[in-house]
């Protein structure tokens, strides 16, 4: 395991938080630290209020400060708020959405399948050659459905207790398996959910991964704002922050040495998704080899959205440059577009599933300033900067601001779009009762080991449920054995242990009980 907090350092356990604390500990952090400097950075740039308070904290708080202030960029904030409110008030009326031109588009459910066998070798090959890397984005909480344990924690239901990591990670160790290859796992988490995201994965021994190839790195913040661009104090040693988007993966891989560690490893092919889909295909190979053989920059799985209130943002021509229009950003006239054989114009509907060569990811530092943060406005707890006071807004007193993963899209120079089966493909888990539930994931999941065991020759009998474990099928291959065979749910296939292997296995747990 490998745990990444500032560029070029790797760290083999994961720090509590950014904090530091203890005099000792104070001290180390204050030593190296030219504080006059660092202060006439932030007054130069607007933001000398920050150090407000500064002369009344103690040793301790000033170190926390200091540490806070040391991963912040006042100017970049600047650049970023000015270009962010601009945007703000463009006229959205003047924005056109178009249909993806065909010659960056695949449907796969009507595609050769000969030419979907030759995508899948391409990609098993470049898995073989250690070239590909599996981006996470994890940094999210399962509030919504209950829970304050990251979402990827989360148990769906199904007859093996998996969660969602778990599920994952097993995909990834049997794509490892079929294709003789090494997938660096690239898990970003969040300030609430990093120490009890690595503690869930070391608890579980990292799902039988070489921890080794999975390495956690933060999600970035940024501080929160006025209208006009100052920075607001949380406490009077503590700015007031906020995620930086799901699009903020792209500055965490550079200032966490994400990057390097990829070119340093070989890997030149990247999967991202989000963790709260419980059908993705871990480093797919049929969408791997799709962009490999069409030499793109950047590629998308989309499925196809077939009710033009459904939701879900559309992967498009906007103004002309590929990217995504949310749903609610969509004049329903345009959403309600349809094509001669009536099918929605606008049907490929994003689900944070992308592809990416590590040379375009490098490059998007250099776009910084050219892309468009988004602005939230926001009620934000601040202090007074006379009184010292905590107030607490009863309405929105300020912005923060956001990257979204997809605003990178117009700067490619080469964009494929591959549409997958939506059964096969997206099951996103986002509310706790009612669509995209923990019910509907694990319907659809056992749904599709249903029809997986079916074509092999299974009879499955009652309805609740067989799962296959990802260790004995990635995708539905190698289920021969059960041809012929009635399966009754709730049932849990799982790859058979040789006795060897399980003796030693209890050897390990008595010894770890004896300890």
């Amino acid at each position: 395991m490998c745990v990444f907090d500032h560029p070029q350092l790797i760290t083999a356990s994961f720090p509590c938080s950014r904090s530091t604390s203890g005099s000792a500990t104070s001290a180390t952090a204050m030593a190296d630290v030219n504080i006059d400097e660092l202060r006439a950075k932030f007054e130069a740039a607007g933001q000398g209020h920050v150090f407000a308070f500064f002369e009344s904290l103690t040793p301790e708080e000033q170190a926390l400060l200091i540490a806070q202030l040391l991963a912040i960029d006042p100017d970049r904030v600047n650049r970023i708020h000015t270009n962010a409110m601009a945007a703000s008030h463009i006229d959205a009326s003047a924005t056109t959405i178009e249909p993806l031109p065909a010659d960056v588009y695949l449907d796969a459910e009507h595609a050769d399948p000969a030419q979907l066998a030759e995508f899948r070798a391409i990609g098993m090959q470049a898995i073989q050659d250690g070239k590909v890397g599996v981006l996470l984005m994890a940094g999210g909480q399962g509030t919504r459905l209950g829970s304050s344990e990251p979402k990827g924690c989360y148990d769906i239901g199904l007859p093996s207790g998996k969660s969602l990591f778990q599920l994952q990670a097993e995909r990834l160790h049997k794509l490892q398996t079929l294709a003789g290859g090494s997938l660096p796992w690239y898990v970003m988490v969040s300030g609430p959910t990093r120490a009890a995201t690595v503690a869930f994965f070391e608890s579980h021994d990292f799902f039988g991964l070489d921890r080794k190839n999975v390495h956690f790195f933060a999600q970035g913040t940024l501080p929160a704002l006025t209208d006009d661009g100052k920075i607001y104090l949380a406490s009077k040693g503590v700015v007031a922050e906020a995620p930086d988007g799901n699009g903020g993966v792209y500055a965490a891989l550079e200032t966490a040495g994400i990057l390097k560690h990829m070119k340093d490893n070989g890997v030149e092919y990247i999967h991202a998704y989000c963790v709260d889909n419980c059908l993705v295909k871990v480093a797919d190979p049929v969408f791997l080899g799709f962009n490999i053989a069409r030499g793109a920059d950047v590629g998308a799985k989309t499925v196809h959205k077939v009710d033009p209130d459904e939701p879900v943002g559309v992967v498009c021509l906007r103004n002309g440059k590929y990217g995504v229009v949310e749903y609610s950003e969509i004049p329903k006239d345009v959403a309600e577009q349809r094509k001669p054989d009536g099918t929605l114009s606008l049907s490929s509907a994003n689900i944070a599933n992308h592809f990416y060569t590590r040379a375009f990811l490098e490059k998007v530092k250099e776009l910084e300033d050219q892309l468009q943060y988004h602005v939230a406005h926001k009620k934000i707890a601040h202090v007074d900067l006379t009184t010292g006071e905590v107030i607490k807004p009863e309405k929105p007193n300020g912005v923060k601001m956001e990257l979204f993963i997809f605003d990178v899209f117009p700067f490619c120079d080469k964009f494929a779009v591959f549409e997958g089966v939506r059964k096969d493909e997206f099951s996103p888990l986002k509310n706790k009762d009612g669509p995209d539930s923990p019910a509907t994931s694990r319907r659809d999941i056992l749904d599709q080991h249903r029809r997986f065991l079916t074509a092999a020759g299974a009879i499955v009998v009652g309805d609740d449920g067989v799962e296959i474990s990802p260790l004995v099928s990635y995708g539905g291959e190698g289920l021969e054995e059960y041809k012929g065979k009635t399966l009754t749910g709730p049932m849990h296939l799982e790859p058979e242990v040789p006795a060897a292997a399980e003796e030693k296995k209890d050897v390990v747990e008595e010894a770890k009980v004896e300890a």
